[in-house]
């Protein structure tokens, strides 16, 4: 019975040591898979981050290119413009009024009637103080003793 009882402890202590083994060795191994799991995605990650950056690159390439062709058009006009400007005659710019005759006309009649307005603002002026003040100077700030007139009497 010493045999059989030998044997079923090396049994249990090899079965609880295999338990723990066994532990340790699917613990490093998950952690492992884990490990490998995360690299995967960050790979995945910095892939799909790199494809964006191109794209993104490319559509401001797109846009600036856009933009320098707009420009080159603006300034293609401006220089049409310019020298259709220069090749207008200076005689007909300064022949050429700033207003109408019509509007000449109305500003020098405005002009006459605010001269004739002017001159009657002038001749209608009176030169007298205004109503609230005092016809003659009363002293009160002059340096002069004042006598009270809303005291009692002693």
């Amino acid at each position: 019975m010493t045999a059989v009882a030998i044997g079923f402890i090396t049994f249990i202590i090899g079965a609880i040591c295999g338990y723990f083994a066994n532990r340790f060795f699917s613990a490093s191994a998950n952690t492992e898979k884990d490990l490998v799991e995360k690299v995967t995605q960050s790979e995945q990650a910095l892939s799909q981050y790199k494809q964006d950056v191109a794209s993104h690159l490319e559509q401001s390439a797109d846009l600036l290119e856009q933009m320098n062709s707009t420009c080159q058009k603006a300034m293609q006009q401006m220089t049409e413009s310019t020298q259709l400007l220069k090749e207008a005659t200076p005689v007909e710019a300064t022949t050429m009024p700033f207003f109408s005759a019509e509007t000449q006309q109305q500003l020098a009649e405005t002009a006459a009637k605010r001269r004739t307005k002017r001159q009657q603002d002038e001749e209608d002026k009176v030169y007298h103080p205004p109503l609230d003040y005092s016809d003659s100077p009363s002293g009160l700030f002059a340096d002069q003793k004042q006598s009270v007139t809303n005291s009692e009497p002693e």
